[in-house]
């Protein structure tokens, strides 16, 4: 297995990740950022926006992973901050980190997986 790195809003983490679980997120983020187009597109024509349900990944390998975002918070995507928690029997970090910089992070975990 390859190792996944998150760049966090201070520092990174790093830790083995299966491609399984990374195409998982990234299915879990497109769905996210639905949620947040229609907020800002709610946003834009003057109503109210409905609320869209919070994203709540979850994968236990190596680590406990957890990614959470409440897109009802945020105006749109590129406002989105995730909410980060690594952990196993020694260990616990949870942090912030952008939503399009963990985009960023997935996809090229993606390619380095897939070349």
């Amino acid at each position: 297995m390859n190792q996944f790195t998150i760049n966090l809003t201070q520092g990174s983490v790093s830790f083995t990740f299966s491609e399984n679980a990374a195409q998982k997120l990234k299915q879990e983020i497109s769905i996210l950022m639905q949620s947040l187009k229609e907020i800002a597109l709610n946003a834009k024509a003057g109503g109210k926006p409905n609320r869209q349900q919070a994203m709540e990944y979850q994968h236990t390998g190596d680590v406990f992973l957890e990614v959470f975002c409440n897109p009802n918070i945020y105006p749109g995507p590129f406002a989105a901050k995730v909410l980060i928690t690594v952990r196993d029997d020694r260990l616990r970090l949870t942090s912030e980190a952008e939503l399009t910089r963990l985009v960023e992070d997935l996809e090229q975990y993606l390619a380095t997986v897939n070349s």
